[in-house]
């Protein structure tokens, strides 16, 4: 089984790699979906981000409140390390516990780590190959607001809480420029699996005898 880590800056599109694997056959886990989850109702890590930013953090329905949490700890360098220990070690626990279910499945060829942090937390040492996306910046502010809505603060703010994209794309394997349409970066990511991933060998008639 080969672990492909996806990663990049805000807005360079990590999650449409990570969807172009999943379609060639890889078993994407998704960082953010797994905080997500941490953060339901009633579980620990939502008890701690209570805890720490307050109940003005929760919608009248009890969830968390990510775009006004996220305002509150993007503008502290303080509240977002806060954030972060109470998020990342239960987001890497989970991620190990599913890559070592699939590793004794033995029935996955390819699994794709899609975190957004994955340099900065350290967890190189789980890929066997770090994929960086890259976008020029005025392509990553342009995606940002239309898919967040996100200010030009709040867009300077998550820049400023991770790596430099010129850092990590020094440090990957395999750099996927994600400036010039779908069909372009579907390629590169077509030609990375291609390398990364074995064809699975038909069992011949004979064999099976």
């Amino acid at each position: 089984m080969v672990v492909i880590g996806v990663t990049g800056g805000v807005g360079t599109g990590k999650s449409t790699v990570a969807g172009m694997f999943r379609r060639l056959g890889a078993t994407v886990l998704d960082a953010d979906a797994i905080a997500h989850r941490l953060m339901e109702p009633k579980r620990l890590a939502w008890r701690k981000v209570i805890e720490a930013f307050g109940r003005g953090m929760l919608n009248e329905d009890g969830t968390v409140n990510r775009r006004r949490l996220a305002a509150q700890v993007f503008e502290h360098d303080e509240r977002r390390k806060r954030l972060e220990m109470i998020l990342h070690p239960g987001v890497m626990r989970d991620v190990r516990r599913q890559l070592h279910r699939l590793r004794r499945a033995r029935r996955v060829r390819a699994v794709v780590l899609d975190i957004p942090l994955l340099v900065e937390v350290g967890a190189q040492h789980l890929v066997d190959a770090l994929v960086v996306v890259t976008a020029p910046p005025e392509v990553q502010r342009e995606r940002v607001r239309q898919q967040h809505g996100w200010s030009d603060a709040e867009l300077d703010a998550r820049i400023c809480a991770q790596w430099d994209l010129s850092a990590k794309a020094a440090l990957a394997d395999y750099v996927v420029d994600n400036a010039d349409g779908v069909d372009a970066t579907r390629t590169q990511v077509t030609r990375i699996w291609q390398k990364l991933v074995p064809l699975r060998r038909k069992r011949s008639s004979t064999s099976r005898r």
